[in-house]
């Protein structure tokens, strides 16, 4: 059975240039093992319901600007996996949650960036599905918990965001991976650790009230709620391992974690 993973994707260029965090997403999928398909909960597809996307080929869709040309031309050709979306669908609807299949968005930087670098051969059929940063985090871990079956069918469910964002304009195309991280993000990343190794999700569904400087690193929850899927598809009960850890800028913590 795969476990769950949460994933910093970093910025668009992440796969451009060396970093501790590329480093580490480019061996992670060896690590993890080569599943039968991936869904990914991403931060950069935010809709009002639960959304899932049933391509049979998804196309790209490039939702930065300011960075090199050559990332406009790179794709990520994976299948998509149509009935699989389906089937994650129904699970949430049976979860009394009202779901949408869409079809021609394209994956985004939050999918096609790690996974890039995750499964570099584009062989394994990807299910990108939408986060709704309006509902917080129990709905997320709750969403989590409805798709968490399918890790007995051999499916790798992620949750893609940054462990912290502290603005909208941090992921600009030039990058600082030798800083040492802001008291505010060390914080915060050391609190997350601590209630993840521990499993106390209810503390971590609550980190607006009782984490350390909640609001700077998140000023909008939309990269943060996708921990809460990956902590809820673990399961009842799952703790988390931090399989990474690493600054960009000083303020923006690219952790990672695995839960079982």
């Amino acid at each position: 059975m795969f476990p769950s993973v949460f994933i910093s994707h970093g910025p668009p260029n992440l796969c451009l240039h060396e970093s501790p965090a590329r480093d580490f997403l480019a061996g992670f999928g060896q690590k993890l093992g080569k599943p039968q398909a991936i869904i990914v909960a991403s931060a950069h597809f935010d809709m009002t319901v639960p959304s899932v996307c049933a391509d049979e080929t998804p196309g790209m869709f490039y939702d930065f600007e300011g960075f090199e040309e050559a990332l406009y031309q790179m794709a990520y050709p994976a299948p998509g996996f149509p009935q699989l979306a389906t089937i994650a669908a129904t699970m949430m609807e049976q979860s009394g949650f009202p779901v949408q299949e869409i079809v021609g968005r394209g994956l985004d930087h939050a999918v096609a960036g790690p996974l890039r670098l995750m499964y570099p051969d584009a062989d394994i059929p990807v299910v990108q599905m939408a986060v709704q940063t309006g509902e917080g985090m129990g709905h997320h871990i709750a969403l989590g918990r409805a798709l968490a079956p399918l890790r007995q069918h051999n499916i790798l469910l992620i949750g893609s965001g940054s462990l912290t964002h502290p603005a909208e304009d941090v992921h600009s195309a030039e990058q600082d991976f030798n800083l040492s991280p802001e008291d505010s993000a060390r914080e915060f990343a050391a609190w997350v650790l601590e209630k993840a190794e521990a499993g106390l999700i209810d503390q971590i569904a609550d980190y607006k009230a009782l984490a350390p400087y909640s609001l700077e690193n998140h000023p909008k929850p939309d990269h943060f709620v996708p921990f809460a899927f990956a902590m809820g598809a673990a399961g009842e009960g799952a703790k988390g391992l931090r399989a990474h850890t690493s600054v960009m800028g000083g303020v923006t913590m690219l952790d990672s974690y695995i839960f079982e």
